[in-house]
């Protein structure tokens, strides 16, 4: 007998593309690992990418290259149900009931808000974006979710969730449970230039890169900036590639230590054991992720099942909603 499940998850991005390393390191890697424990349902979140580009030419093409990336990594769509947040309805009805059930005031605490107007370099701000982590908490409590696995960024607005449900639940009725965030030890693997990770910046390795990309890009990774040439003793602790070994390389990282702090490690050598680790670590996706590339009509229908799956369950909760809310 299989198991008993622990509970429920819901677990999303936006639809940017093909992959990266830190995609696949803060998200996509503990989504696997659950799969076993929780019952997953994934979201790909174009009406979220509206908040920052009003653009839909792409959302489609991406959301595919997306999704092939999702399934080559072992996201087992039998067991979790893949869908656009577009196509079930009741994640905008649930959103407009919980804009209700939170000021304004609060959402403008949210420490992610702030950080995301920086670094967008935002001179207004639009609603929709000030309302991203209410649409989020429809997202995630449409399907009852008890746990959520987010990078660090995004447990704020786990924080928001758990308020409003609390919210609904003491206005009109026991309906929602509360969610906890899940982390992921790397929670966020830095970019080659130390920067966060980002396809917009280039500065990513993406999954689907071979291991003559991956050794092109790491060649330009930033190190220790003190250890100019070959016996120039170095401090793995700051420096970037160090980091990418402890993730990817961790049985050498002793080895590794030693050589760079005495001298003996040069930066290019060092940098080539990092890439020949990287490219060892991804190249097992890279026979699935060229099939479905190959066929986006398999990953499109995929997508399909998952949301008639989906609507099955959104259509329940909204109708416990309506029905404690007497609005039946």
């Amino acid at each position: 007998m299989e198991e008993k499940k622990r509970g429920r998850i819901l677990s999303g991005m936006r639809p940017t593309g093909k992959m990266h390393l830190g995609n696949y390191v803060g998200a996509l890697e503990n989504w696997v690992a659950m799969q076993g424990e929780f019952e997953n349902y994934h979201l790909i979140a174009d009406y979220h990418a509206l908040t920052t580009n009003l653009d839909t030419s792409k959302i489609l093409g991406n959301t595919l290259e997306m999704i092939a990336d999702w399934l080559a990594v072992g996201i087992n769509p039998e067991k979790s149900p893949i869908f656009r947040q577009s196509q079930i309805k009741e994640h905008s009805e649930l959103h407009l009931i919980f804009s209700m059930l939170i000021t304004t005031a609060r959402l403008e605490r949210n420490p992610t808000l702030k950080e995301q107007v920086k670094d967008l370099n935002m001179e207004s701000l639009i609603y929709g974006h000030l309302g991203y982590p209410v649409l989020q908490a429809a997202d995630i409590l449409l399907y009852k979710g008890n746990v959520v696995p987010v990078g660090e960024d995004q447990a704020p607005h786990v924080e928001i969730t758990r308020e409003i449900a609390r919210k609904f639940n003491s206005t009109y009725g026991e309906v929602f449970p509360i969610p906890k965030t899940k982390l992921t030890t790397f929670a966020r693997l830095p970019g080659l230039d130390g920067n966060k990770m980002s396809k917009s910046v280039g500065n990513t390795i993406l999954l689907s890169d071979g291991e003559e990309e991956i050794k092109q890009k790491i060649r330009k990774a930033i190190t220790d900036s003190q250890k100019i040439r070959r016996g120039d003793p170095g401090r793995p602790e700051i420096c970037l590639v160090f980091t990418y070994h402890q993730r990817f390389n961790a049985a050498e990282t002793e080895e590794i230590t030693d050589g760079c702090r005495s001298g003996a490690l040069g930066c290019v050598d060092c940098k080539m054991k990092c890439a020949g680790a990287i490219a060892a670590a991804i190249s097992p996706f890279a026979e699935k992720r060229h099939y479905y590339s190959e066929h986006l009509d398999d990953v499109l229908d995929i997508i399909k099942d998952g949301e008639r799956r989906a609507r099955v369950v959104a259509a329940d909760t909204m109708k416990e909603v309506r029905d404690v809310m007497s609005m039946g």
